[in-house]
């Protein structure tokens, strides 16, 4: 599983993150990322909001239930063997 490190925007702090699964809907990228590489813990999916001029990539929580709830669903479906829950 691939290991990525974010930057927390409010202060700095290096987090690290295991990209389980991406995917891209309507032309933005999304992750399910954990903390954990194995067993059970929290998952988060992250949204790619960088700009086009930006060297690396910039991604942020998804703050709507709406698109949390359609992505999750997407991600379901595509880790058919992972027990998922919101």
């Amino acid at each position: 599983m691939e290991k990525v490190i974010f930057q927390s925007p409010q202060n700095g702090e290096a987090l690290e993150f295991y990209v389980v699964e991406q995917t891209t809907i309507g032309g933005v990228n999304y992750l399910l990322v954990t903390e954990e590489e194995q067993g059970d813990c929290d998952a988060f999916i992250l949204k790619e909001v960088s700009e086009d001029h930006q060297t690396e990539a910039t991604y942020e929580m998804i703050e709507s239930e709406e698109e949390l709830e359609s992505i999750f669903k997407v991600f379901a479906e595509l880790l058919e063997d992972v027990d998922l829950t919101i």
